[in-house]
This record gives C-alpha cells, structure tokens and sequence, in this order.
C-alpha cells in the first residue's frame, strides 16, 4: 500500500477516495523484480471510466504563498522536479502494464498560504492542510524536462512551461 506517513501520499489518497475514483495503491515493500533489474515502484493505479488507466507516482512539494504586493522573485512555485529513476521507472510499468494503462507523475502541491491566494480551482483540505494536485502524462514531462542536477540524477521542467501543461487529474480520467 502507499506509504500513508507520508502525508502527500495520504492527502493524494484521501482526496481519490472523496471524489470517488476506484484506485489500488501500490505496496512499496514488496520490489518487482523483472530479470535482474528492480523497477521502482510507483504509488497509485487509478482506474479511468474513458481513457486509459493511470499509473502514478506522487511528488509532494510545497507552493509558496503569493502574497499580495510582495515581489516573488526566485519563486519555488511550480516546482516538479524527478529522479531519473521515477521516469525510468514510470515508463517501464508503462510497457509492463500495456496500451489501456497510462504513466503520469501527480505532483501534490502543499499550499503554503490561503487557497484563495493560489493558482488553483480545485483544492482539497486534509489534516488541516490545504493540498492542490496537478498531473501529467510522463511523455509530455519527459518532452518538458531538463537536467537539473547531474549529481542527484534529477529533471525539472521550466515552471512556467510545466504551470501550463500539469492539469487536473480528472482531465487525464
């Protein structure tokens, strides 16, 4: 099952539950294991009523508060970064799992101030913290994203381009 301290994957969790959407969430203890490579795990496949079904892997980060009047200058807004082994990872259960499933990283942004004062229409409130959520398919992040630091094996997608292209989870349903 998902790993429910971690409060991310638990308002990602809560928040599926509330809208009703049929979800498994996935058991990080138990690797798969294809050959001899170990796939990472990713955390929830939720079942779609139109499209494919997704395979997500979460991403719990904060969102600044846009406070009125305050320059923002080097925001953290919008920030989406991976490892290359969520990417890698994602797109192999893609290809374990077939044409009618679809990967997406779910980036569970924690609202750092009022929701008023956020980009977001939708957002859910658990444990007394206020939490947006916004996917997108692993094709169009890969397209999007740089490398961001080659130490830590990480990518990142320019945040304004990734503001526009991560939506609502229920358009990808």
């Amino acid at each position: 099952m998902a790993d429910r301290s971690i409060h991310y994957e638990a308002a990602f969790e809560d928040y599926l539950r509330a809208r009703g959407w049929p979800y498994v969430a996935v058991d990080e203890t138990r690797k798969a294991i294809f050959g001899a490579a170990k796939i990472k795990s990713f955390d929830f496949l939720v079942y779609s009523q139109s499209g494919p079904n997704l395979l997500t892997d979460v991403k719990g980060r904060k969102f600044p508060d846009a406070v009125p009047g305050r320059k923002r200058g080097a925001s953290r807004a919008w920030e989406n970064w991976v490892t290359r082994e969520d990417v890698e990872g994602l797109a192999e259960w893609e290809k374990v799992f077939g044409a009618d499933f679809r990967a997406a990283l779910v980036f569970a942004y924690w609202l750092q101030g009022p929701p008023q004062r956020a980009p977001f229409e939708d957002v859910h409130c658990f444990r007394d913290r206020h939490y947006a959520f916004r996917a997108i398919p692993l094709a169009e992040y890969v397209a999007l994203a740089r490398p961001r630091s080659q130490r830590w094996q990480t990518l990142a997608a320019p945040a304004d381009q990734f503001s526009r292209a991560a939506r609502d989870i229920a358009e990808l349903l």
